[in-house]
């Protein structure tokens, strides 16, 4: 039996108010294998974490993803909460137990173009790697070392998506 977190009791992951959360995050694109999609990640002078870009599917591309590097025990937790404005596109939340693993644990999120908290429950994270599902039971870690968000949608489009707190509850 998983011990659950006391009623309200939060675990900040992320909060870009802070002036050094940018610098704990980086950009992985499909460049790293010939692709031209090109993301960037920001900080906004309202304290917003800003990662946008273009996603290209030219030299069989179509991915640009942004990484943040973590040590968080969520045996307590049951969500991960993000608070976010997107663009109405579809983008993955990505989560790694070890940084050795070569998959992540991944849903889908379809943003509304506003500012929403979306609470995702952890178990129902699932396997996947290179864009397939492993056969491999859902997230049941005890800690994370990663959390990414990717957008990949098969099409060459523009993206714009706002990053302002992730924690688990």
């Amino acid at each position: 039996m998983t011990s659950q977190a006391p009623p309200g009791q939060t675990l900040t992951l992320c909060d870009f108010s802070q002036a050094s959360e940018i610098e704990s995050w980086s950009i992985v694109d499909d460049r790293i294998m010939g692709g031209k999609s090109q993301g960037q990640i920001l900080s906004t002078s309202k304290g917003i974490g800003l990662f946008k870009g273009q996603v290209s599917t030219a030299n069989n591309g179509g991915f640009s993803s942004v990484r943040k590097p973590l040590r968080a025990n969520v045996s307590d937790y049951e969500f991960i909460c993000i608070k976010i404005k997107g663009d109405g596109k579809s983008y993955q939340l990505r989560l790694k137990e070890k940084s050795s693993d070569q998959y992540s644990f991944i849903q889908n999120v379809k943003t509304t173009g506003e500012w929403e908290i979306v609470e995702l429950l952890l178990s129902d994270f699932y396997p996947v790697f290179r864009g397939r599902r492993l056969s491999l039971p859902n997230f049941e870690g005890k800690s994370l070392s990663e959390l990414a968000f990717l957008i990949g949608n098969k099409v060459n489009e523009s993206f714009d998506f706002q990053i302002d707190t992730i924690y688990l509850k």
